[in-house]
């Protein structure tokens, strides 16, 4: 049996957006229905069945290190970066721990009421040099204000919103990508548009649709909403 990629779980951001609460704790620490937001993301790596899981910190790293000690389904190391590396940068920062080979990113500010989304990803697999996103539709995409971020083709395949006033389906902050292309990459930061954009371009960005609901817990107005998704699912 193959083993089950291993995950980065991005959690490095500053948490602007989330005022007060986030003044002295990173955000993937703010209680959603009674548990650290971080533990959602563990929830979807570990219950898929990835068994080593790198998670970037930077803002108020302690308190997220310390609970991720404690966590005993999967092998979790920390990185910790002074500088804030972006996703692209943070990935290449952390691929000597995550290994060659596909990745699964996981971001840690999401909740979720379905199947796994790491199963609903997974049987197509990264394509060749390329990544599989999965995608939300707008209606089903909670705590959202975005336009939409791509088209998907018949053949699976995507398109950016480019100059459209709106594109259907919204990026969840899961993908399985083969990180290989990230060494070329000049800058020490960047965001993974910049490997997407390459992808796009050689037919090598695919997608799936997440047949669930989504929530991005990115303002202090999206934790009811969060916690209403929980308590449905």
């Amino acid at each position: 049996m193959t083993e089950m990629p291993p995950a980065m779980i991005f959690a490095a951001g500053r948490g602007l957006r989330m005022g007060a609460l986030t003044a002295h704790q990173p955000k993937p620490m703010i209680p959603v229905a009674g548990r650290p937001l971080i533990d959602y993301a563990l929830d979807t790596v570990a219950d898929a069945g990835v068994r080593r899981a790198v998670v970037n910190t930077h803002h108020c790293p302690q308190p997220l290190v310390t609970h991720l000690a404690h966590e005993d389904r999967l092998e979790v190391h920390t990185l910790h970066e002074e500088e804030l590396l972006e996703t692209g940068g943070g990935l290449r920062n952390a691929l000597p721990l995550l290994g060659p080979g596909p990745v699964w990113t996981v971001n840690a500010d999401a909740v979720w009421s379905g199947p796994n989304p790491l199963n609903v990803l997974q049987p197509g697999g990264p394509l060749p040099q390329g990544a599989r996103l999965l995608l939300v539709p707008k209606a089903r995409a909670r705590g959202h204000k975005g336009a939409g971020d791509f088209f998907l083709s018949e053949d699976g395949t995507l398109r950016r919103r480019g100059t459209a006033d709106s594109a259907p389906y919204i990026y969840t902050g899961v993908q399985l990508i083969d990180p290989s292309g990230l060494e070329a990459v000049g800058e020490r930061v960047f965001s993974l548009n910049v490997i997407w954009d390459q992808m796009l371009a050689a037919g090598r960005l695919g997608g799936a649709i997440y047949p669930g609901d989504w929530c991005d817990v990115g303002q202090p107005e999206s934790l009811p909403l969060a916690e209403a998704l929980v308590a449905d699912g």
